[in-house]
């Protein structure tokens, strides 16, 4: 299976598994103040598609974009929440915030146009189905 974390050219390539444990299971580069997040991601195949299984507690549907083009894989969300409670003295007013974004390449068997999206209780659940492969018969050649 090569889905993998989409990589600019031009940097150093070390393993794919020295790539798939520092981008996969770290936090995202930056101020520890950031408000984005890395969501955990399964991956796993089966004999006629991939499925990704994505960790985004605490946003609705609308909040969640996945775009496919040029074999990368790009899911993201984003979402703001603002809380006001007025009393007799004083006010309060509490702002959350919250986004992420996951880059991965497809690799060349993917049916990018019959990828199936669907997002319940937290988790985005992603099925991404491969061609069908045609299969040929052995075929003689003939020696002269």
């Amino acid at each position: 299976m090569t889905l993998v974390k989409f990589k600019k050219p031009g940097n150093s390539f070390p393993t794919i598994f020295d790539e798939f444990m520092k981008d996969f299971w770290t936090d995202i580069p930056g101020d520890s103040g950031s408000a984005g997040f890395l969501p955990s991601t399964n991956v796993w195949e089966e004999d006629n598609k991939y499925n990704i299984e994505l960790s985004a507690p605490g946003f609705n549907k609308e909040d969640i974009k996945v775009e496919v083009g040029n074999k990368v894989m790009t899911i993201s969300g984003e979402h703001k929440a603002e809380n006001e409670k007025e009393e007799k003295n004083y006010t309060r007013k509490e702002f959350s915030y919250g986004s992420f974004k996951r880059t991965f390449t497809l690799p060349e068997n993917v049916n990018a146009d019959n990828i199936n999206a669907k997002y319940e209780n937290g988790i985005l659940k992603l099925a991404i189905p491969k061609k069908e492969t045609e299969v040929k018969a052995a075929k003689q050649i003939e020696v002269s």
